[in-house]
């Protein structure tokens, strides 16, 4: 029976109980009606409460693996702040692994492009592109895309040539009006969901003078046709340049791409000249602008906003500078300049303090400042040395490292005094942390039910900012509300801060076939938002209610026992703090306590037990036998050693992503100089000496089938080997360091 039925029935018995004119006769069938509409309301009220909860478990794995990004990113710049090259070579490569250069001379751009030295073969189908270009093209590239064909590298250097040209020509804030078409449409997050766009066009219409779009950042990563997405925008963007409008997003950046798809997803697609397109495609993203205004009343940025954030500095940062805004302070040409002549004997005239993303914070930074003004040079040598050693050793506990001997000898200066120029580069390194600041906030900040501005911790990056701080922001700049995106949302959109943030997202099956639709919105001259909601894959439309939440919840508590698979070590510690007596039993409140301490994903596990926890005996849990039921499941899919298979689950991303840094050319393989210059990277602060000798022998002993380089297959057995060794000494290994 449906709702509407059941409803109208219920409504009109609670009449007739008032007036008390129905027959006995009647009674009954309304009786029925009112246990069926009760029955009706609890069957619904759980299948919604399974849907929130398997939100909750894709959320917080997704939100982990962001976090173990950063972290990880973190201890690579951790180890390169504190390494110290001994040629201009091994100086070179290290600095390629996590930085790049902030700008290109037009010269070297078009070296690095070199697109009319990529030929394009006679034998070639697919679409051809001259420029300008014409709407043709751009429809032309959709059809082609259709029908899986692939775009010639010379076509794409080409375009992301001419797009990086038009990109430099516009501001950080691009400002747009409904006056000169009927409406705009935002879309959100497409994460290479090339279906995705390709509805909105078909629904929507192409864009064209009439049909303005603005796409709010997170165009690549973990979809597989993000290239695809890319070139398409990026033509229509050169086709309507005052119709098309892109907006950054925090994966429009080279180190998270490297974690989540994208730079796989190039080479292997284009694996001759691969490594050009994503060096053109590094700089084209930081092009991108950070932000757009309609009709001076709607914001429109891909995170959202904090109690510092200041659009009137954000329009005048040069924002090509931050290649990756995962890495805050970037060293000045004129300290890798002095680098270069320490390097080569020269005695330098200034040093620039230590640069890290944990050291020196705008607190500190404030301080220097003002102590400047006041103390002498000497004085404030001797300040900024404490502070320096300070910050150094809060960074050493986290990533648990010992103090070397070393330690104790850094200096901020080469110097006993700071000169004046020393003092600038201080004032400078402050300004461009403040300048860091503000665009990490706006790319990586999701907004929060509770007044005021707090850290995000639950991504890594950015801040959680309450209703309070959407009103400061919008009063201060007259404007009217704030779209956003960079959070998936079960409808593909949701409101939040009293209607005054609104964020959007319009890739639809985002963490399951099924799990959420997705979303645009489209604004005309009086700025009331329109939405329309869709699901790109067929499939999910011939699924009942149940049916999707059945197959969206058994995706989530797959991926949820993997996580409890690859912590079994720490979860057999922390039941054992239940287990006082060594029974081998726990109480299922503690199991969820437990749970919780070694995760950290906030969720209700009492409430998921039934899922993950059977056969338990007078509700006690024999956790031993629990956990050799996961390791059973996941051993089923993978014949490795247990102990070793725990320790690849809990590391691999974080093993891939190391393995692709390390592999700074992207050529799929480490060769023993990648190895050479790595191994002395973390071998340094970690005082394990071992000569140019010894260590081209452990890359030989790793490359298995000796090609001359080391595969990921052999960078995992490598792992292999160390964490045997971590089982007899307790050596903590790089991966399991970056995340601690």
């Amino acid at each position: 029976m449906g709702c509407s039925s059941s409803t109208n029935a219920y409504y009109f018995l609670r009449k007739s109980e008032k007036v008390q004119t129905l027959p006995d006769a009647a009674h009954p069938a309304f009786k029925a009606a009112v246990l069926i509409q009760r029955w009706y309301r609890r069957y619904v009220a759980r299948l919604e409460m399974r849907r929130r909860c398997t939100w909750r478990i894709f959320q917080s794995i997704e939100y982990s693996c962001e976090q173990d990004q950063i972290k990880l990113h973190n201890f690579f710049s951790y180890l390169m702040d504190h390494f110290t090259p001994s040629s201009s070579k091994e100086r070179d490569f290290i600095s390629r692994m996590l930085t790049e250069e902030e700008s290109y001379k037009d010269t070297e751009l078009e070296k690095l492009c070199d697109y009319e030295s990529v030929e394009v073969p006679d034998s070639y189908t697919g679409p051809h592109l001259s420029f300008p270009l014409l709407p043709d093209h751009a429809t032309a590239l959709l059809e082609a895309f259709k029908q899986k064909q692939q775009l010639h590298a010379h076509y794409v250097l080409k375009l992301l040539h001419e797009t990086r040209r038009h990109l430099m020509q516009l501001p950080n804030i691009n400002h747009v009006s409904t006056c000169y078409s009927e409406e705009i449409t935002v879309c959100g997050d497409l994460h290479g969901r090339l279906d995705d766009l390709f509805l909105i066009f078909y629904k929507n219409g192409l864009p064209s003078p009439e049909k303005s779009y603005v796409f709010n950042g997170d165009f690549v990563d973990r979809g597989k046709q993000s290239i695809e997405i890319l070139i398409i925008l990026f033509a229509f963007l050169l086709v309507y340049p005052k119709e098309v409008h892109l907006n950054r997003g925090n994966h429009e950046d080279h180190m998270v791409n490297l974690r989540y798809g994208f730079t796989k997803e190039v080479m292997q697609k284009y694996k001759v000249h691969g490594k050009k397109i994503l060096k053109m495609l590094q700089n084209v993203f930081c092009w991108l602008p950070l932000a757009t205004i309609i009709d001076q009343k709607v914001l429109i940025l891909h995170g959202g906003v904090s109690d510092v954030t200041d659009l009137v500095l954000l329009a005048k940062i040069p924002r090509h500078k931050f290649v990756s805004v995962l890495r805050g302070k970037k060293r000045k040409e004129k300290s890798r300049h002095m680098d270069s002549k320490a390097i080569n004997g020269e005695s330098p005239v200034g040093v620039d303090p230590p640069r890290s993303s944990s050291f020196l914070g705008s607190c500190l930074q404030s301080e220097l400042a003002s102590a400047a003004s006041s103390a002498s040079r000497a004085e404030l040598s001797q300040w900024v040395r404490q502070m320096v050693q300070e910050e150094l050793e809060k960074c050493r506990k986290q990533v648990g490292f010992d103090e070397t001997p070393g330690d104790k000898e850094l200096t901020c200066v080469s110097s006993v005094t700071m000169t004046k120029s020393e003092l600038e580069s201080c004032e400078t390194s402050e300004s461009s942390q403040e300048e860091w600041k503000q665009i990490v906030d706006i790319l990586w900040s999701d907004p929060m039910p509770q007044e005021g501005c707090k850290m995000n911790t639950v991504r890594g990056g950015g801040c959680y900012f309450g209703p309070d701080v959407t009103e400061k922001i919008l009063q201060k700049h007259s404007l009217q509300f704030l779209i956003r995106s960079h959070e998936c949302k079960q409808e593909g959109y949701e409101f939040c801060h009293n209607r005054k943030v609104l964020t959007i997202f319009s890739a639809s099956n985002y963490y399951e076939i099924g799990s959420n639709r997705g979303a645009y919105v489209k604004l005309g001259p009086d700025l009331i938002p329109h939405f329309v909601q869709y699901q790109a894959n067929k499939t999910a439309h011939t699924l009942t209610m149940r049916q999707r939440i059945s197959r969206v919840e058994e995706s989530a508590f797959r991926a949820l026992r993997e996580k409890l698979f690859a912590h079994t070590s720490d979860l057999i510690c922390a039941f054992k703090s239940y287990d006082q007596d060594g029974t081998g039993t726990i109480t299922l409140s503690d199991w969820a306590t437990a749970v919780e301490s070694v995760l950290h994903f906030g969720l209700p596990w009492r409430m998921l037990r039934p899922q993950l926890v059977r056969g338990t005996a007078g509700g006690l849990l024999e956790y031993r036998s629990w956990l050799d039921d996961l390791t059973v499941e996941q051993r089923s899919k993978e014949h490795i050693q247990s102990s070793l298979l725990e320790a690849i689950y809990r590391n691999r991303s974080n093993l891939e992503t190391i393995f692709r840094i390390i592999d700074s050319d992207h050529s799929g393989l480490i060769s023993f100089e990648e190895f050479h210059q790595t191994w002395k990277l973390f071998s340094s602060p970690m005082n394990m000496e071992l000569t140019a000798d010894g260590i081209s022998d452990l890359a030989r002993s790793l490359d298995f089938n000796k090609d001359g380089n080391i595969d990921f297959n052999e960078f995992l057995e490598a792992f292999r080997l160390i964490e045997h060794t971590h089982g007899d000494d307790k050596a903590p290994h790089p991966a399991e360091m970056a995340v601690s």
